[in-house]
């Protein structure tokens, strides 16, 4: 049932485009499948605001949450790693994982970005496909408290998806307050070698 929820919020976390609005109604439909209902009512909430704004609206909020905002940026590894050669590490293993599943990036698409963790998450199922997931949870919970303290209603599908991941013990609270107080590692002046450059491509 997972699965349903990670292809819904993958598609929500979009830039919200003419052709999302327009699948307002089968959107509602797949909100209605979503279980528990807790985590349902939360998408249900979103989708009350989001169909109700207009396009134009829609699009600046989503630029001014996501884009114009590093600590709420929806590229995962980003959170840990900042913008060292570890991050580029991170991505390649994760472009690897997708390949081995047969999902294919489109040109200049990131593995990390959360819509796409969050379709593999769907199609790969429980195991492999939640283990991204899993893996970059202090990087998700950093980001929905970024997003629940600018107020906006996209926080209602993080918290979605935070409701289905297995629970934090006390040392991932204590890594995520630590990441949180000392933000992701500085740039370093050593660049990507050829093999890791490859994964933005």
């Amino acid at each position: 049932m997972r699965a349903r929820l990670f292809q819904l919020v993958s598609v929500l976390l979009t830039y919200p485009d003419d052709e999302l609005f327009q699948a307002g109604p089968g959107l509602r439909e797949a909100a209605a499948g979503v279980e528990p209902p807790e985590v349902r009512a939360k998408v249900v909430t979103f989708l009350d605001w989001f169909l109700t704004v207009t396009p134009m609206q829609a699009q600046r909020h989503y630029v001014e949450t996501f884009d114009l905002r590093r600590r709420s940026g929806l590229y995962l590894t980003y959170y840990l790693h900042g913008d060292t050669r570890k991050r580029g590490m991170a991505l390649l293993m994760l472009k690897q994982r997708y390949r081995a599943h047969g999902l294919r990036l489109a040109d200049g698409e990131l593995p990390d970005l959360l819509p796409i963790v969050l379709e593999f998450a769907a199609v790969a199922g429980p195991g492999d496909g939640e283990a991204p997931l899993r893996q970059h949870r202090q990087g998700i919970e950093l980001l929905r408290a970024a997003i629940e303290e600018s107020g906006s209603p996209y926080r209602m599908l993080v918290e979605a998806i935070v409701d289905v991941l297995p629970q934090l013990g006390d040392r991932d609270r204590e890594a995520i307050e630590a990441l949180a107080f000392d933000g992701p590692p500085d740039l370093e002046t050593v660049g990507l070698g050829p093999d890791l450059i490859e994964v933005s491509r």
